[in-house]
């Protein structure tokens, strides 16, 4: 089993944190045995199909738990904390089948599990685990949508990505985007979109010297494209 000393992550430093960026989109932090996730968005092709009459494959919720699976195997957290949008909406939370909720029970099994509420998901779901508005731990506070007068915030919502050319080709990746006082992660769920990181509400967000943690099998930070 591969675990999280082998795996290509990313560590950085913010509010005096050792943190580590992980290849998926999750944050894990060490020190706290702490794994967190961002906007999982579980049942949105559920969602769409009721609302727009769009047919997108049922599988995004099948493959988001497979990859958080994944990272919960590899770091073994003794906390998990679901950053809000966890589900696409109450309807959709109510829809999944008996499997994914089983797998989810599963997931929780032996650890503190925490849904932070988020703006498609306010109000209590029906699955075990913690449901908070923000959770304040050490000098960290984990909120879902960022706050104008942050200090070591940890949030998600935006669903950030880095849009920039290198050897002639466009790529866009989902990015962690940090600065002095606040962290964004980027959206763990499969159907999420994103925002780019030139965009004006990222920008007023973000400090001058923000930095980009970009995702994939080699996470890789640059400056906050602008």
């Amino acid at each position: 089993m591969r675990n999280e000393q082998t795996m290509n992550c990313l560590d950085f430093i913010f509010s005096e944190n050792a943190l580590r960026a992980l290849p998926s989109g999750a944050l894990w932090w060490p020190d706290r045995a702490l794994l967190c996730v961002s906007d999982l968005h579980l049942g949105k092709s559920d969602r769409i199909a009721r609302r727009a009459g769009q047919q997108l494959p049922p599988y995004e919720t099948r493959e988001t738990l497979d990859r958080l699976a994944h990272d919960l195997a590899a770091t073994n957290p003794r906390t998990v904390v679901c950053l809000g949008d966890s589900f696409d909406d109450l309807s959709a939370a109510r829809a999944l089948n008996d499997e994914d909720r089983m797998w989810i029970a599963r997931l929780q099994a032996g650890r503190r599990w925490i849904w932070i509420e988020g703006n498609h998901d306010p109000g209590p779901v029906e699955f075990g685990g913690e449901h908070l508005k923000q959770l304040p731990i050490g000098n960290l506070t984990f909120r879902h949508i960022a706050c104008p007068d942050a200090a070591g915030e940890v949030s998600g919502h935006y669903h950030p990505k880095a849009r920039f050319q290198t050897r002639g080709r466009i790529i866009s990746r989902p990015a962690f985007l940090y600065d002095n006082t606040r962290l964004i992660l980027p959206a763990y769920g499969t159907y999420t979109g994103g925002l780019g990181t030139k965009s004006a509400v990222l920008n007023s967000l973000m400090g001058p010297n923000a930095l980009a943690i970009l995702t994939g099998p080699v996470p890789t930070c640059v400056p906050m494209p602008r």
